[in-house]
């Protein structure tokens, strides 16, 4: 049986991605604890305009949706019981007497030793749950340690997420190879569960074959002779071949690739994307670069779109990338070295016939895309995750048809 949750948010959980709360209730098991502070904090946000700040009026429009059930005015400490929707508690936490005194010179150590104040306080206002205090400061974490609180950091909370293999390990005999492809996974693996979409299967005799698994269960063998043909540039090693399988066979609409740099993560997503244009299953690539800069960048230099030059330096990766495809393209039809105006031109002609369009994370908020391939590239530096930006306004705002996909999702980290 789960034990219900109160989690006591820091002002930077909030700021990563208002939807969160929403995860967080869990369908109204667990209640969500805000302290005053984090209040206070969330009210000088909101009035930049950067993505936090964006963040910050998310979340007072939010409160402002909530109905308010009850209001604890007692002692030591003072509680405002809320309602969002039908499922979603949310408590605005404070307490009487704080005994962490106001620093002006240590401003930021202040706020966390109140918050945790709240944390701590939660423990004893709330005895039949597990408090749990959220942020992503480190520093915060470690004063929760000293207040005896549980901490926890949403990239380090991995409990609620499922088990799986990247690569599943099949043994069978490899007289059934040649039957495998278009088969149900589930007549060769009894115990598939969805989240296994690669697949390798391996006979007593030492040899092997791979596949990738469809949503619906389905065996896609992977060839690399049919696969791939005709691309100027192929996969080289088996998860780039997983990866290029999956992209072309067009039965994901969201891909999120974590891999070194230089592993050809953003190179693959075009070459696969490209392809997918020029049969006619989309008709743009658009492609996003989020960077800790240019999150903030365009409140210096202005919100104006299509201006290439202001932002080119955050595309450079873009072009890094069209360069090594053109070079390519060009190598196949003359050995000799091509002039770099030429490879220029190349990119331009590449740009213009896959239409391959260029935002930075500020332009993508509130757009609306159809029949497109969206590559989100270095997302792991985004102050915003791809939920919040890409997938909650591309994707449910898209009216799907039930022969088309009109939009594929690919992040990068």
């Amino acid at each position: 049986m789960s034990v219900n949750k109160v989690y006591v948010l820091d002002t930077n959980i909030i700021l990563h991605n208002t939807n969160f709360i929403k995860e967080l209730c869990d369908g109204g098991n667990n209640i969500i604890v805000i302290p005053e502070t984090v209040l206070i904090e969330l009210e000088d946000f909101k009035k930049n305009f950067t993505e936090l700040g964006y963040q910050a009026r998310s979340f007072a429009r939010m409160l402002a949706s909530c109905k308010v059930v009850e209001v604890d005015s007692g002692e030591p400490y003072r509680v405002v019981k809320m309602q969002y929707e039908e499922d979603i508690a949310i408590h605005l936490f404070s307490k009487t007497i704080y005994t962490s005194d106001i620093d002006s010179q240590f401003i930021n150590e202040s706020n966390d030793k109140r918050i945790l104040e709240v944390a701590a306080g939660a423990q004893e206002y709330y005895p039949d749950y597990k408090v749990i205090f959220l942020s992503l400061d480190v520093y915060a974490r470690m004063f929760g340690l000293f207040y005896n609180v549980t901490v926890e950091s949403l990239r380090e909370d991995r409990s609620d997420v499922p088990e799986f293999e990247f690569v599943k390990q099949l043994p069978i005999d490899s007289a059934l190879f040649n039957t495998l492809d278009k088969k149900l996974i589930m007549e060769y693996d009894p115990e598939y569960h969805n989240g296994n979409y690669c697949y390798e299967f391996v006979s007593p005799d030492g040899n092997s074959e791979h596949a990738i698994i469809s949503p619906g269960g389905i065996i896609h063998m992977l060839n690399e002779e049919l696969d791939f043909r005709g691309l100027e540039i192929k996969p080289i090693n088996l998860k780039q071949k997983f990866f290029m399988k999956a992209l072309l066979s067009n039965m994901y609409d969201i891909h999120v690739i974590d891999a070194r740099a230089g592993s050809g993560k953003t190179l693959m997503a075009f070459v696969a994307a490209m392809r997918l244009v020029t049969k006619g299953s989309y008709e743009k690539i658009v492609y996003v670069r989020n960077s800790i800069e240019s999150v903030d960048k365009g409140a210096d230099v202005g919100y104006l779109s299509g201006n290439d030059e202001k932002f080119r330096i955050y595309n450079m990766a873009l072009y890094d990338t069209l360069e090594f495809i053109a070079k390519k393209k060009m190598k196949k039809r003359d050995n000799s070295q091509e002039p770099q105006v030429a490879i220029e031109k190349k990119v331009q002609e590449m740009i213009t016939k896959y239409n391959i369009e260029k935002l930075w994370p500020g332009e993508a908020r509130g757009r609306t895309l159809s029949n497109a391939i969206v590559i989100l590239d270095e997302w792991q530096t985004a102050q915003t995750i791809p939920h919040s930006l890409s997938c909650h306004v591309w994707i449910t705002t898209v009216k799907r048809s039930s022969l088309v996909r009109t939009v594929k999702l690919i992040t990068c980290t």
